[in-house]
């Protein structure tokens, strides 16, 4: 009880509120017709593949699956005894088949604004997405961040693969680490718990991160940092590679590594970091007081970033809102997907995490929108100069709903620079390297590739040319031949574990459950 109390002490400065140490809803078991699978032989026929290397597209193609793998891939279509022995052949003509995408920035939990947790998993599902690092899924002990992974491992629940991290201190139910000794003991629990990783909220000294990061290399955990802003004048995100930090997701500590003319940010008169309103309101003047882009001292950082093998998650999605709220909030899916609670959760409030423009102005949308010029430019230099960049959707915030927040996503790196084909890649396999590499393994799935597991999605179109294709809601366009306004792609369906699930069928899922809630 000390350490949850603790933990939600730690939890409220970055903005959580004590709702997310509350039970959720228990998942319900997958029923029949909610996925179909897996086959002993599954064709996808007729595609054209992006198999996410980053190889050029390629078809038409049929892919063979056998049980949870893929067995085959045949350019111009599967021999004949292959067809005939097949238990389902997906025609998939006129349509793209990628591996499963994967989201590096997953949240699950909070019962005041989803209670349901397959509100989210089917979401995340719909859009293609199969497989998903929790950072974490879940805040506080006795939660089911690990019978969640279970389920999902042995499908029972329809969900994506589910990779949970731990937040540094939190679970165990005991005091809070204290200690280097302390802090490398949580690390070893966690491990034998079986989480896959830690996410700090950069609340440690330099001693005790360093301690706690030695100790997760050495049991194979990953590591990944929101380096907040109330460490950041002792660890920002230079001084949190040096110590051995695996990944960063968000902005935070960049900025603060390319200060100008101060060692520390000049705050402004009357600030309070627990007013979001202010902290999310100053946080974009940032951009004001660090280099040139393109400067030495710029150069130099995204180097040392780059020499670190550090992996940066930017979540660009997250705080898109910032620079254009009134977009936010009038999203085509919030009326059908959004929950009501959600909505509620999403308006201006005093209390909730991300609800933070009570007074937001044309002044905030203009420093962010400047603020953002300076973030992409870094990512997109960083990912140019070989850094790894990878697609995190942190959704449940700020306007952001799981699936399309991580379509969202993707628009932004592209946004950012990133080709299409380096979306594509940052979203598939660059995701599942990131999730796999403080193991030492290869990644079983985020490529195409014969042996691989069969993760994939297929949409309609080619989402090369137009990323809004994998929205949900699809793409709105007016045919030239008819004059008939058309709404085209949206994900048709999404392979996990050789488990064919109909993402159409799937919103419709979602949209009872909103029209459930509505209706009570």
């Amino acid at each position: 009880m000390k350490l949850l109390k603790f933990a939600l002490a730690a939890l409220a400065t970055l903005g959580f509120s004590a709702a997310t140490a509350q039970t959720m809803q228990p998942v319900p078991d997958r029923v029949a017709g909610e996925g179909e699978g897996p086959y002993g032989t599954l064709i996808i026929s007729g595609a054209t593949m992006i198999e996410g290397s980053g190889a050029p597209p390629m078809g038409p193609v049929d892919i063979v699956v056998e049980g949870n793998r893929i067995a085959a891939i045949h350019g111009g279509g599967a021999p004949a005894d292959v067809r005939a022995r097949a238990d389902r052949i997906v025609d998939a003509s006129g349509m793209t088949v990628m591996p499963g995408f994967v989201d590096t920035h997953g949240h699950n939990g909070d019962p005041s604004k989803a209670a349901q947790p397959s509100y989210g998993y089917k979401l995340w599902l719909a859009h293609g997405v199969t497989s998903v690092r929790g950072v974490s899924f879940y805040f506080g002990p006795g939660q089911p961040d690990l019978t969640d992974t279970q389920r999902s491992r042995n499908n029972t629940i329809a969900a994506p693969r589910l990779f949970p991290y731990a937040v540094f201190g939190d679970k165990w139910g005991r005091d809070y680490p204290a200690t280097p000794a302390a802090a490398r003991e949580w690390v070893r629990w966690a491990k034998a718990q079986g989480f896959w990783g830690i996410k700090f909220f950069n609340n440690l000294s330099p001693e005790m991160l360093a301690a706690t990061l030695d100790e997760a290399e050495k049991q194979g955990l990953g590591t990944v940092a929101h380096l907040a802003q109330p460490g950041v004048q002792r660890v920002n995100a230079a001084k949190a590679v040096e110590l051995g930090l695996d990944g960063i997701t968000h902005f935070y500590g960049h900025f603060e590594s390319l200060l100008d003319d101060n060692a520390l940010p000049t705050y402004p008169k009357g600030y309070n970091y627990y007013d979001e309103q202010s902290r999310f309101g100053w946080v974009a003047r940032l951009a004001d007081q660090v280099v040139e882009p393109g400067s030495e001292e710029w150069d130099a950082y995204i180097d040392h970033l780059v020499e670190s093998g550090v992996t940066l998650s930017p979540t660009f999605n997250i705080y898109s809102a910032s620079r254009d709220v009134m977009a936010a909030k009038n999203r085509d899916w919030h009326a059908r997907y959004t929950l009501p609670s959600l909505m509620d959760f999403y308006a201006p409030s005093a209390t909730n995490h991300g609800s933070y423009y009570k007074d937001w102005s044309t002044e905030d949308e203009v420093a962010w929108r400047k603020f953002y010029r300076y973030w992409f430019d870094l990512t997109k230099e960083f990912h140019r100069r070989g850094g790894r960049v990878t697609a995190g959707s942190d959704p449940g915030y700020i306007y952001q709903t799981w699936g399309f927040a991580y379509i969202g996503e993707l628009e932004m790196l592209r946004e950012a620079g990133l080709e299409p084909l380096e979306v594509i890649r940052a979203a598939t396999v660059s995701g599942a390297q990131e999730i796999y590499q403080a193991r030492g393994e290869t990644p079983p799935m985020g490529t195409i590739q014969v042996g691989k597991l069969a993760d994939l999605v297929i949409v309609p179109g080619n989402p090369l040319d137009n990323l809004k294709l994998l929205y949900g809601t699809g793409h709105t366009k007016l045919n030239y031949e008819t004059g008939e306004i058309e709404q085209v792609g949206g994900v048709r369906w999404t392979i996990k574990d050789g488990i064919v699930y109909d993402a159409p069928a799937l919103l419709e899922n979602v949209a009872a459950m909103v029209e459930a809630q509505r209706a009570n």
